[in-house]
């Protein structure tokens, strides 16, 4: 009975409005670790083209004195490339961060008749391969050319942290000219929105919970704004003249990701060193593993202050929230989380060594004074002796 109650309600549900078209961009973000840090000398060019500093400005409600990271960064020329639906115009953009990674955004221009048919635009193929092989590839020439203002630079590129937004151009206007809410276009159009953010082209296959699920956390600050997030893609409805601001606030999120897991990744292979060298004295020397714990435990704490010192612009505003619900998205707290953890097992491994080298320096002390003391008796009783 309930379900067929339930069945009715679906059929007198009104049909969602129908837009005339939806124009925008899809951004593909990636960031990579790189180094361990970066030097502090400004880079004059890039690949290039001019290095400047990135700025945005908040259009919605922030702090008088908003404070954002301002990273360099560097515009690349768009670059024109055959994609599935015909051609294709690349915009690249690559920020230099002080914590040793880039962060490549790449633009890509969309017009399409239905939401469903941007789930094509996920995994972005072209005539002569990917996205992704290419941004990789930029990833390396940033990596090689940048060489010598990295400290420690790692050898090879690790995997990259990659996110999606599709930004629609605000306000959403329907066939017949009349606008709607960004709120009520999602409420008819959520599980279209879920089949994009997750990738699924069959939006009938999706459970409901599914849906509710992907487009949980979601944003709005006027009529016409909305900004959804899930864990691999995001959704964002604006003027086009106020992307940037949101867009940054998901790269730092996506960057500071990307760090954590190579900081992790840095953890796990110290822990694991340390443990082997401990269980076999004669490969090195305590005072060795010692010096690398200390120096371990310095880097991550210069890398949390550096990391965090990029984040600063919590409170109560609206790009506060989005990176709040991102970073939730992401589990950036659980991997801050897990990274303490490591650190304080770090450090109780580096006290326990400490102790145990202090207190063999006191036992040879403690040896050479009784040696001493022999010695002095020895030469006193042969002293009298010789008398």
């Amino acid at each position: 009975m309930a379900a067929t109650q339930q069945l009715e309600a679906e059929k007198q549900r009104p049909a969602p409005a129908k837009l005339a078209r939806y124009t925008g961009e899809v951004v593909y973000i990636y960031a990579y670790d790189v180094a361990y840090e970066m030097t502090r000398q400004p880079v004059r060019e890039l690949l290039g083209q001019p290095v400047a500093q990135f700025s945005v400005d908040a259009s919605k409600r922030s702090p008088r004195h908003l404070f954002f990271y301002r990273p360099q960064m560097v515009r690349l020329p768009a670059q024109e490339r055959i994609g599935p639906n015909g051609p294709v115009r690349m915009e690249p953009v690559v920020k230099l961060l002080p914590v040793g990674a880039i962060s490549i955004t790449i633009r890509v221009p969309f017009d399409v008749e239905h939401i469903e048919d941007l789930v094509a635009f996920h995994d972005l193929q072209f005539s002569n391969g990917s996205l992704n092989t290419e941004v990789r590839r930029l990833a390396e020439d940033v990596r090689r050319e940048l060489a010598p203002y990295y400290v420690r630079p790692v050898a090879q590129l690790a995997e990259e942290e990659a996110y999606t937004v599709f930004c629609i151009d605000s306000p959403l206007t329907t066939e017949d000219g009349q606008t709607l809410s960004a709120e009520t276009w999602l409420r008819s159009n959520r599980r279209s929105v879920a089949s994009l953010l997750t990738q699924e082209p069959d939006i009938d296959h999706l459970s409901k919970q599914e849906a509710e699920e992907s487009t949980g956390r979601y944003l709005s600050y006027y009529e016409r704004d909305l900004v959804v997030v899930d864990w691999d893609a995001a959704l964002l409805i604006d003027e086009r003249r106020n992307f940037d601001e949101a867009l940054y606030a998901m790269e730092l999120a996506n960057l500071q990701l990307a760090e954590l897991e190579a900081y992790d990744r840095l953890l796990d292979d110290s822990l694991v060193r340390a443990y082997r060298d401990l269980s076999v004295r004669q490969m090195r020397g305590r005072s060795s593993i010692l010096r690398e714990l200390r120096e371990i435990r310095i880097d991550l704490a210069r890398f949390s202050d550096e990391l965090s010192n990029i984040t600063k612009f919590f409170g109560d505003w609206h790009l506060a929230r989005i990176y709040e619900n991102i970073s939730a998205r992401f589990h950036l707290a659980d991997w801050h989380r897990t990274i303490d953890d490591k650190l304080r097992t770090l450090d109780n491994l580096y006290q326990l060594l400490n102790h145990d080298q202090s207190n063999r320096w006191m036992l040879i002390l403690e040896w050479t004074i009784v040696l001493l003391f022999v010695i002095d008796l020895v030469i006193l009783i042969f002293g009298v002796k010789a008398r």
